[in-house]
């Protein structure tokens, strides 16, 4: 039984430590083109954020054989996570091969990744700036549009940061630690604005920060994103913020289409091939005494995300996990042109309201003019 399989049997697995979960896959060994390695990455694609964050924080603080390798897995994981291509690099160099960790793509730009558990002692930066310039000359990337990125164990790297800067090789490398990386991919996390994503990559590039506008723009749009999802579709009942129950709805979801659902932002989850895409987004239930209703908020770059799989869903959590309407994307996109909207001056979403009758069916309120649609049938019962 594959790594995956027996995790999707024993779910308890992604709980274990990440040198024992190495151990049950293929022979146990993380090699170059071995079915360890293999059955780790994929196993690694399917769990969630934190469950990979914290394998990457066992990395470094157990010791045990390969755990740079496995660091190597989970850094190109977090990269193809924050949306870059990836293409995973080697375990260990040879004469006739490139020895980088991974090539992280993205908008015709490049990062040869190298990651190392520790930077107590200096790098020979020659080598990741060779390992650039070989795939130039391969024909890999583009030499003027590509840089490396140094991923390292501890935030104390004030050594390392030094040698950069005294060396002929500081604009064509960035670092950051282990850490910092977990964090961004948190950040992108709990945010839905693409916007925020492209300028979360945007940061593992060298650029000029004598002027600091660009990280004072990602503080505040990612601030104004969560205050926009505190502030959206809440009827005027005087209760203050949404529901969060998100994750107890995409487990019942992901049990549901027998595939693991893995965040990608606020409220779209995807498989690992992405061939599965749910947007989920939550409501508490408002009057419930007279007329129970539920509010969400769609918006345009949802949809545009959930199109890109071939099985996209949009799910609307009714108070809590118990209540789920799992609408089609084929399904609800017809109904948009009859919804209310909010315009603002840099976008706008559409409001879905959904009420229940007495008889337990569920019913979109749309403009007045237009004719309600029974969702009763979108329910889910499993």
């Amino acid at each position: 039984m594959g790594l995956i399989d027996l995790w999707r049997s024993s779910p308890e697995l992604a709980s274990k430590h990440v040198h024992q979960i190495i151990a049950v896959a293929g022979t146990g060994k993380l090699l170059d083109g071995s079915d360890t390695s293999s059955e780790f990455r994929d196993f690694l694609a399917a769990v969630d954020s934190a469950a990979l964050c914290r394998y990457g924080e066992e990395c470094l603080s157990l010791r045990f054989e390969g755990n740079g390798l496995a660091l190597q897995d989970i850094a190109n994981e977090i990269g193809r996570r924050l949306g870059f291509t990836v293409e995973p690099g080697v375990y260990r160099g040879s004469q006739t091969g490139i020895g980088h960790d991974g090539l992280w793509h993205r908008d015709g730009r490049t990062l040869v990744v190298e990651v190392k558990t520790t930077d107590a002692y200096t790098m020979d930066l020659a080598t990741p700036i060779g390992y650039r310039r070989a795939l130039a000359d391969a024909n890999k990337l583009a030499l003027d549009a590509s840089s490396v990125l140094l991923v390292v164990g501890r935030e104390d790297t004030g050594a390392l940061e030094a040698q950069i800067r005294g060396s002929r090789h500081a604009w064509d490398i960035r670092l950051i630690s282990v850490d910092g990386l977990a964090r961004l991919l948190n950040i992108k996390g709990n945010v839905e604005e693409p916007g925020v994503a492209a300028r979360i990559r945007n940061l593992l590039f060298p650029q000029e920060f004598t002027k600091v506008d660009a990280i004072i723009d990602l503080v505040f749009a990612t601030a104004e994103d969560v205050m926009q999802a505190e502030e959206e579709i809440q009827p005027d009942t005087g209760k203050p913020g949404p529901a969060h129950f998100h994750q107890d709805c995409i487990l019942r979801i992901a049990q549901l289409l027998q595939t693991p659902l893995v965040k990608e932002s606020r409220v779209l989850y995807a498989s690992p091939d992405r061939s599965t895409a749910v947007v989920c987004t939550v409501s508490r239930e408002y009057d419930p005494n007279t007329r129970p209703s539920y509010w969400y908020a769609v918006h345009p770059h949802q949809l545009e995300a959930l199109s890109a799989s071939t099985r996209s869903l949009l799910a609307f959590g009714c108070g809590s996990a118990r209540t789920i309407l799992l609408i089609p994307l084929q399904d609800f996109r017809p109904w948009v042109d009859g919804m209310n909207t909010t315009q603002l001056e840099d976008r706008f979403y559409w409001h879905v309201s959904v009420f229940r009758s007495p008889d337990g069916k569920f019913h979109l309120h749309r403009k007045k003019a237009q004719q309600r649609i029974d969702l009763t049938k979108y329910l889910l019962t499993a």
